[in-house]
C-alpha cells in the first residue's frame, strides 16, 4: 500500500475526487466549501467580538474544519512518509527559463530562493510573500470565496457570481505568471 502512495497517480485521479467531492456535499445538505470558508469559521470561533460578520451558528459548518485539518495532516503525512528524497525533476527548458531569475535549486517542492525565511527579506520575496499573501486574502474575500469554492462548488451550483469569479482567477492568473511574475523575478 505504501508503494502505491509513493509513487505518481494518474492526473486525473485528483480530478475524480474533486468530481465525487460535490455530489457528496450537496447529497448531505452543504452548499459552502473552500478554504476561505474554513477561515472564517476558525475567526467566528476564536474571536467572540461583536463584529457582524463573524455573528453566525459556526457549529453548523464544524464539519468544514476537518477538511482543513485534512490539508494539515495530509500535507505532514506527505512530506515525512512518502516524500521522494531525490530532488524534484524539471524539464531542460524549464530549468533553463528558471536559471534566468537565479532559481537553480530544485532539492524542495518549491524553489528555496523563493520560498525560505532568507528570501522573506529580499523586495522579491516581500512584494510574492507578503504582498501576494495580502492580495490573496483581500481577493478572496472581495470575491466572497476562493478558486476552489468558486470553481468546484459555484460552478456545480450553477451560481453565476461563480462563473464570472472564476473567469477573473483565470485571467488574473495568465496576467501575473506571463506578464508580472517575469518582472518581479528580475527585481
Amino acid at each position: 500500500m505504501l508503494e502505491l502512495l509513493q509513487r505518481p497517480w494518474p492526473w486525473y485521479t485528483a480530478g475524480i475526487i474533486a468530481g465525487l467531492t460535490v455530489p457528496a456535499l450537496l447529497i448531505l445538505g452543504n452548499r459552502h466549501f473552500g478554504i476561505s470558508a474554513n477561515l472564517r469559521h476558525i475567526c467566528a470561533a476564536c474571536l467572540p467580538a461583536n463584529v457582524k460578520f463573524f455573528k453566525y451558528d459556526w457549529k453548523k459548518e464544524a464539519w468544514n474544519l476537518f477538511f482543513i485539518g485534512g490539508i494539515v495532516v495530509g500535507a505532514f503525512l506527505a512530506s515525512t512518509l512518502l516524500a521522494d528524497p531525490n530532488p524534484v525533476q524539471v524539464a531542460p527548458a524549464l530549468a533553463e527559463e528558471l536559471a534566468g531569475y537565479g532559481m537553480t535549486d530544485f532539492s524542495s517542492m518549491v524553489p528555496v530562493e523563493l520560498i525560505s525565511w532568507p528570501s522573506l527579506f529580499t523586495l522579491r520575496g516581500f512584494i510574492l510573500l507578503v504582498g501576494g499573501g495580502f492580495l490573496v486574502g483581500f481577493g478572496t474575500r472581495y470575491a466572497g470565496g476562493c478558486t476552489s469554492g468558486h470553481a468546484i462548488m459555484g460552478l456545480s451550483n450553477l451560481q453565476w457570481p461563480s462563473l464570472v469569479a472564476t473567469c477573473c482567477f483565470m485571467a488574473g492568473g495568465f496576467i501575473m505568471a506571463n506578464l508580472i511574475l517575469p518582472f518581479i523575478m528580475q527585481l
